[in-house]
């Protein structure tokens, strides 16, 4: 008897109901996980199918890694579920009939995968025991990147490329011989001498991620639109009919490893690679042998910082037992080998439900559309908008409102959707259409100037949304720092609040003007009133959402009838922070007017050079170019700026609110750093990254943000990642803290006799 019929004989039975008619039983439990069971399978083979056969995937890789695990989970539970063609017994996916289906000398096996460090650990100590209780000894972990790519097995005959093929079921893979031919980084015939007469040597098809990139752009000016990722791009280009169609595509590969490899005399993983290598074969720059646990996770915390500077993408890191005697003792399941593990990093590209396309206006009135999206959770943490630059990015990527689409977060970057999943269309999507007039003000839309792609809303003076943005930035962190006086603060001053939000698909639109109608009385706001000013807050129910809204103050407490309405301490706050920003430096002052182009580099150097809004104002654009850091394009904006009387305005009435219009010279502070260009990278103890470069600045250096060979110094505190690696290739001078405030104090002179410390 099939084990999976071993079950009550009354679960999934029927018993006769009043008149004979078949009754239902109640769902059981195991009823239930049965159920779950095969959904799961199904689900898992038609995923899976999508991926490897039709290059199409239907969910992220973070959504299948979660069914998988669930699966596994319900089959470690209950064996007697478990069948021979469950997606857990069967290596990746099918043979498509489009290609020769070809066997094998020796099957390929899939990875196992592990989600966090504890299963890894756990993972590398249960193999360690038992290579120590064969061996006597502990192993060397081979530690290598986990490529995110294709699959290939390449079959050499005394030394000549016969046949290359795709992983298929392990068993039997795709013949893609004419197509993986196309590829330069594969020899036709291996180099020198002493390969065995047969030999399978297997590896991963990729497309390096700046080769994606320059694709993109080449379909994108096509318009056409561009590849969701680089996995799947090199996978169908594997799959073409037409091999000159293959060579098109910027193939590579890496060899990771041999099948069949009788008369291969090499006794370790990396021996191998070696011989590889030796033979004219393409092999990883990206692994080490290690000894210890502790620098396998060293390695994965050092490639997970940097997994963006690599050659291709990554989506974790492989470790295996490097002593091949090893591995043929640890042997294998029925689909992964024991002497093997992929630790995968958390997800930076998961599928979600593009719900719809808004647009928003800038602080220079540029019409940006976005995304709004199920919230879903990505590189660590819950994204629910993406920007999508303008229409014509839109129209490139092919996205309809209601497609369920490809979300990708690099660490730090900003949100991107690559693509849509077409797969999944109903019908019932629809196109964005970008709108005509400004949502804020209803004034038209058009370009800045002829050519331009993006649109813009001209009504520059008046525009709430445009207002809201510039009043939120000149209190950011470049520009007066006022904390009480983020976003929502901002929009609180310049928009009434709109409809309710519930009648809008719960997205909050604000309908100016509010109390504060321009940016010159920003200072002035403590003399508003604010007492009026209310907002849309959603109705929350033990901590949820309920998808309600209610109008509540802002600035002020809500009246009871035993208090009156007064400043919140929020608001109390503000006015203070409001004073104090008054004696902010000229620099900040010059970013916080909005004018385009000038941010803290380029006003910093003004300031520097000038000393006052009084010299800026009065310089020509000739004299403005010729300021370090600043040039002809900046100029020209500055005197288009300060053109129009009504940002004048905005000027004159900081400077009578008593904001700071003059830097105080110190003559004190020495120009230590004269013709000096130093680059700050890292955490500095008892610097932040703008007092770093003020100091810098105030002594007559160059605090620049990229490293080069022009550049004098590079400052490195925790953390400090790519620019120290750069500066220690081009033999750069490195300083630790210490040696900053040395150098800050005494400029080159003073330099440590020993050379600079790296930290």
């Amino acid at each position: 008897m099939n084990p999976a019929e071993e079950v009550p004989a009354v679960e999934g039975a029927t018993a006769p109901g009043p008149g004979g008619a078949a009754v239902e039983p109640p769902s059981t439990p195991f009823t239930q996980v049965r159920e779950r069971y095969a959904e799961l399978v199904e689900l898992i083979t038609k995923y899976r199918a999508a991926y490897y056969n039709d290059d199409a995937p239907l969910v992220s890789d973070a959504e299948f890694d979660v069914l998988y695990s669930e699966l596994e989970q319900l089959e470690a539970l209950h064996p007697e579920l478990v069948t021979n063609d469950s997606p857990t017994q069967v290596v990746g996916g099918d043979v498509s009939v489009a290609f020769a289906a070809v066997d094998h000398l020796a099957r390929m096996y899939s990875l196992e995968d592990v989600f966090s460090l504890e299963e890894l650990e756990a993972w590398l100590l249960k193999a360690a025991a038992s290579v120590e209780k064969q061996h006597g000894t502990p192993p060397k972990w081979l530690t290598e990147l986990k490529i995110d790519g294709l699959a290939v097995n390449l079959l050499y005959r005394d030394g000549v490329l016969v046949r290359a093929a795709t992983r298929g079921d392990g068993t039997t893979g795709e013949d893609i011989t004419h197509n993986v031919a196309t590829i330069k980084d594969i020899p036709q015939r291996l180099h020198g001498s002493g390969f065995p007469s047969e030999v399978e040597i297997r590896g991963e098809v990729f497309i390096a991620s700046k080769d994606f990139t320059a694709l993109n752009e080449q379909m994108v000016a096509a318009g056409k639109a561009p590849y969701a990722n680089p996995r799947n791009t090199a996978a169908g280009s594997l799959r073409q009919k037409d091999p000159a169609e293959t060579a098109k595509r910027p193939l590579r590969m890496y060899v990771h490893g041999i099948g069949a490899r009788e008369g291969l005399e090499t006794a370790t993983q990396s021996e191998t690679y070696a011989q590889l290598k030796d033979w004219g074969m393409p092999t990883s720059p990206y692994f080490k042998v290690l000894d210890t646990l502790a620098e396998v996770l060293e390695f994965i915390a050092h490639y997970g910082e940097h997994r963006h500077d690599l050659i291709h993408e990554i989506d974790g890191i492989v470790v295996k037992v490097d002593d091949l005697a090893t591995q043929r003792a640890l042997g294998n399941t029925s689909r992964v080998p024991r002497w093997s593990v992929a630790y995968k990093y958390p997800p930076e590209e998961v599928h979600t439900k593009l719900l719809d396309i808004r647009v928003n206006v800038g602080r220079t009135g540029r019409v940006t559309p976005y995304a709004v999206m199920t919230p879903v959770k990505v590189a660590g943490s819950t994204v629910e908008m993406a920007t999508l630059h303008n229409q014509d990015v839109v129209k490139a990527k092919g996205v309809l409102i209601g497609d369920t689409v490809v979300l990708r977060k690099a660490g730090d970057v900003i949100p991107e959707i690559v693509g849509p999943v077409v797969a999944l269309r109903t019908g019932e999507e629809r196109e964005f259409v970008m709108p005509t007039h400004c949502p804020s003000c209803g004034t038209e839309l058009a370009p800045a100037k002829e050519g331009d792609i993006d649109i813009r809303c001209p009504n520059a003076r008046s525009c709430p949304a445009q207002l809201t943005e510039r009043v939120a930035h000149l209190a950011g962190r470049g520009g007066f720092d006022i904390e009480a006086l983020g976003y929502e603060a901002a929009a609180a001053l310049t928009n009434g609040p709109g409809p309710d939000p519930a009648e809008n698909g719960g997205a909050i639109a604000p309908a100016g003007p509010g109390p504060l109608v321009s940016e010159a009385e920003v200072f002035n706001i403590a003399q508003l009133d604010l007492s009026g000013v209310l907002v849309w807050r959603e109705i929350r129910s033990k901590g949820e959402g309920t998808g309600r809204f209610q109008q509540v103050p802002y600035f002020y407490t809500k009246a009871t009838a035993k208090k009156p309405s007064v400043p919140t301490k929020t608001t109390e706050k503000l006015f203070e922070e409001l004073e104090k920003a008054k004696s902010q430096p000229l620099w900040r002052v010059l970013v916080a007017l909005s004018i385009r182009h000038v941010g803290p580099t380029a006003s910093r150097a003004l300031a520097t050079a000038f000393g006052s809004m009084d010299g800026i104002r009065a310089a020509s654009e000739e004299a403005l170019a010729n300021v370090d850091g600043v040039g002809p394009i900046i100029a020209e904006a500055l005197i288009e700026w300060f053109g129009v009387d009504w940002h004048r305005d905005i000027v004159d009435a900081w400077a009578a609110a008593g904001v700071r219009m003059q830097d105080e010279v110190d003559e004190s502070t020495p120009r230590t750093l004269e013709g000096l260009t130093i680059v700050v990278t890292g955490t500095l103890p008892n610097f932040s990254r703008d007092e770093a470069k003020e100091a810098i600045i105030t002594r007559g250096g160059k605090a620049s943000g990229s490293v080069s060979k022009n550049t004098s110094y590079v400052v490195a505190g925790e953390n400090a990642g790519t620019k120290l690696d750069k500066a220690e290739s081009l033999g750069l001078k490195v300083l630790d803290e210490d040696g900053f405030v040395q150098l800050l104090a005494e400029g080159p002179a003073g330099e440590p006799a020993e050379g600079p410390a790296g930290p």
